[in-house]
């Protein structure tokens, strides 16, 4: 799939974390600490998140642990983690006509950990490409696959901060971004990206329903 640069790449950028990268025409696709965006599955339109998603859900880490250990014999960094994720499932906004897999009141999600330095054992956060890492005192809004045994985000386009019930708002990269944040980056985005996560930018849980229902009824 062809990435885009989204707008909240373009707002961490902008405000000042160093080392972005910018590829031909297809803008930001790297920002330092965040690596290269992942789309497991289709996650760019609403149209995708209908079609490939179980359900759509706004909700807010409650817990966290390490898994997933990786020791390493040399180099300054003595292992590496991933974190598992425990989440409240505040508000399910959409769900397929027949999901892969039933979503409760809470469920689980394996997000980038800790990069763990062997002088000293000072943590580093690990982030994904364009993506928030998904943190505690956080709200988000995810587009949600049952995969092989276990709750998957479709990709970067389909796992959207979403602090006080606003789109865009709230943690990215391991960095808090707020409206304003997102304002200035919309200046200076694509114009040719239609992205689901772009149209929500500032918008609450009603302007979601109503894409996905707009989206499932074109299926």
């Amino acid at each position: 799939m062809t990435r885009t640069a989204s707008v909240v790449a373009l707002v961490v950028a902008l405000a000042g974390i160093a080392g972005s990268v910018f590829v031909g025409a297809s803008g930001l696709d790297t920002v330092m600490g965040c690596g290269p965006a992942d789309h497991t599955y289709p996650d760019q339109t609403a149209r995708d998140w209908v079609t490939q998603a179980d359900h759509v859900v706004v909700a807010s880490p409650v817990a966290e642990e390490d898994t997933g250990r990786r020791d390493y014999k040399s180099g300054p960094v003595g292992y590496e983690t991933d974190r598992k994720v425990t989440f409240r499932t505040d508000r399910r906004l959409w769900s397929a006509a027949r999901p892969r897999h039933a979503l409760g009141g809470g469920f689980a999600l394996v997000a980038p950990g800790w990069r763990v330095l062997r002088a000293g054992g000072a943590r580093i956060k690990r982030t994904t490409g364009d993506a928030p890492r998904l943190e505690t005192g956080h709200t988000y809004l995810l587009a949600l696959r049952w995969s092989e045994g276990a709750w998957v985000v479709l990709g970067e386009g389909a796992s959207v901060p979403f602090d006080g019930h606003t789109a865009g708002s709230g943690e990215w990269c391991g960095r808090v971004l707020d409206k304003d944040d997102v304002a200035r980056g919309e200046l200076f985005s694509r114009s040719d990206d239609h992205s689901l996560e772009k149209a929500l930018l500032g918008k609450d849980e009603q302007a979601v329903v109503r894409a996905l229902t707009r989206a499932a009824r074109k299926k």
